[in-house]
């Protein structure tokens, strides 16, 4: 398999062939802004302008939150809630009407905005892109995806409906059944493995010794494979 900057990333992704390939790419993007926003970063001007503008979201603000550098989450919130007092709820000289459509508008951003989502989904797109061109003009990456463990709901939805615009139709057909079947395949075993739980509180089962197979997380997985998280 021919490997450049572009696309080792993309095969260190697939190697390891546990779980969703697609989560993979977005956790090692995730990751990587996370320790970068907490990081140096946090000092470098350009960066602040954008975060203060942006702020996070809620899944992002608990993983800084974990991070051991509190103080770098500290400083990031003071200067994001002064450019909210400067920018959104400074009085203004304009009517009231035209003040609360402007609030609203600001807010509405502020709200629907985060800095780590918008690097993921920069970063997301362009490897995505790489993903469709190795599939397309590598053997080996096209048996090195089909033995993946699964695609999760969301990102199967995501490579089924682009794939016919990367993808030239010889290796269409190919491709959204070999996701299909990467769907399907831990679909049923999950539905088993969910069954299995429930059937563990059934009064016939309540023995010490009765066996649980791989059900134990099966809750946790299901949501994983429904949601991505």
């Amino acid at each position: 398999m021919r490997e450049s900057i572009l696309t080792i990333p993309v095969n260190e992704i697939f190697e390891p062939r546990e779980g969703c390939p697609i989560c993979r790419m977005r956790d090692m993007l995730e990751q990587r802004t996370v320790e970068y926003i907490m990081g140096a970063a946090m000092m470098e001007p350009d960066v602040r302008i954008e975060t203060n503008r942006q702020g996070f979201c809620k899944t992002h603000f608990e993983q800084m939150r974990a991070c051991k550098n509190r103080l770098s989450l500290a400083l990031m919130l003071q200067t994001h809630l002064q450019t909210l007092q400067r920018d959104v709820f400074a009085k203004a000289k304009t009517g009231l009407f035209e003040k609360k459509t402007a609030k609203q508008q600001k807010v509405s951003v502020i709200n629907n905005d985060c800095f780590v989502c918008s690097k993921i989904e920069w970063g997301m797109s362009r490897l995505i892109v790489t993903f469709f061109e190795l599939y397309q003009k590598e053997k080996e990456f096209r048996e090195l995806f089909s033995q993946q463990e699964q695609l999760c709901l969301p990102h199967y939805e995501l490579l089924v409906s682009l794939a016919a615009e990367k993808l030239d139709k010889k290796y269409l057909g190919e491709f959204v059944n070999g996701c299909s079947e990467l769907t399907k395949k831990y679909l049923d075993l999950l539905e088993a493995d969910v069954s299995h739980y429930c059937k563990m509180y059934d009064y016939r089962n309540t023995a010490k010794n009765a066996d649980w197979g791989n059900s134990k997380d099966s809750i946790e997985r299901a949501i994983k494979f429904l949601t991505t998280r």
